[in-house]
């Protein structure tokens, strides 16, 4: 049963003007004025949802009940992931508040989270808005679902977070052990089929396209899956095999299956994948997970 709303405001109906903070040269914000980053993202939202509200009508209570009448990013992307994942046996309200108490108790998640969304505004150019994201971005609720499982897994709730796993690859057909560890500013692009397993780690910055598979090789134990180093791009279709290293910086092209190490900075392509590219990044290089250049080799050698 999905949460309803206990109470309702007056809702605003003009437009935040609030203008976007200044980037950095690495996209990151330079916040003036005594907003942080956060309060600017969702100030962000909640301004694009009263607009797309009054654009379409058919939307606002849909918009008022997800977005505009909540305090908090927090709150709404909790109201919103337990309406996405209950089912008639596992309650939104159960699953609200399971969300708020794991939020609320870890500040880095919250963090995360924005810069998950500034990764696909920045990235996706079908991105609209971050409204948009919060709302109808499949991938980006299915990390921040994984995000709260993680830390049950690693507060040894594991029943539970195995049912919260569970449901978020049966409503999002994305399915990331709990145990995974994940960084911040990822984007799953589409993220149908991705498939991350128990002992892998992605690091920050990396951009998944769908049915990319970070698998073992087989049924043995201990740690046996991929590592992603930080600002990778992994193309569609791409299988990654066994406790290999993806190093910084690299690129996996569509399709390919990987069950070697990849150097930083080095594309590996092909089934099986070969490597082409160097192993330092030069000054001019910009990074691939940021990029999204599917289509140019770093530089052949």
């Amino acid at each position: 049963m999905p949460v309803q709303d206990a109470t309702r405001p007056t809702p605003q109906t003009t437009m935040s003007s609030s203008p976007s903070p200044p980037t950095t040269a690495n996209g990151g914000i330079t916040i003036t004025g005594g907003e942080n980053e956060d309060e600017w993202v969702w100030n962000q939202i909640k301004a694009e949802a009263r607009r797309d509200a009054e654009s379409e009508p058919a939307l606002a209570s849909y918009l008022y009940s997800t977005i505009i009448s909540h305090s908090s990013l927090t709150r709404s992307l909790s109201f919103h992931l337990g309406n996405k994942l209950c089912s008639s046996t596992l309650l939104s309200t159960l699953l609200y508040d399971l969300f708020m108490n794991t939020f609320s108790s870890d500040k880095s998640l919250l963090s995360a989270t924005v810069a998950d969304l500034r990764a696909a505004r920045a990235r996706d150019p079908a991105c609209i808005s971050f409204a948009h994201c919060l709302l109808n971005y499949k991938g980006f609720l299915a990390i921040q679902a994984h995000r709260v499982a993680h830390k049950l897994w690693a507060l040894n709730r594991k029943p539970i977070a195995l049912a919260l796993h569970s449901r978020v690859s049966d409503v999002f057909s994305v399915d990331i052990h709990p145990a995974a560890r994940v960084g911040k500013g990822i984007l799953l692009d589409h993220a149908t089929g991705v498939v991350i397993g128990e002992t892998a780690v992605v690091g920050n910055n990396v951009s998944i396209l769908h049915h990319v598979t970070l698998g073992g090789t087989g049924k043995v134990g201990g740690d046996r899956h991929p590592k992603i180093g930080d600002g990778v791009l992994i193309g569609a279709g791409a299988t990654v095999l066994g406790n290999v290293k993806i190093g910084e910086g690299a690129k996996i092209g569509a399709g390919s299956l990987v069950m070697i190490d990849v150097p930083p900075w080095t594309t590996a392509v092909g089934n099986p994948a070969r490597l082409v590219g160097g192993k330092e990044k030069r000054e001019d290089e910009d990074v691939p997970g940021e990029t999204m250049d599917h289509t140019s080799f770093i530089y052949v050698i």
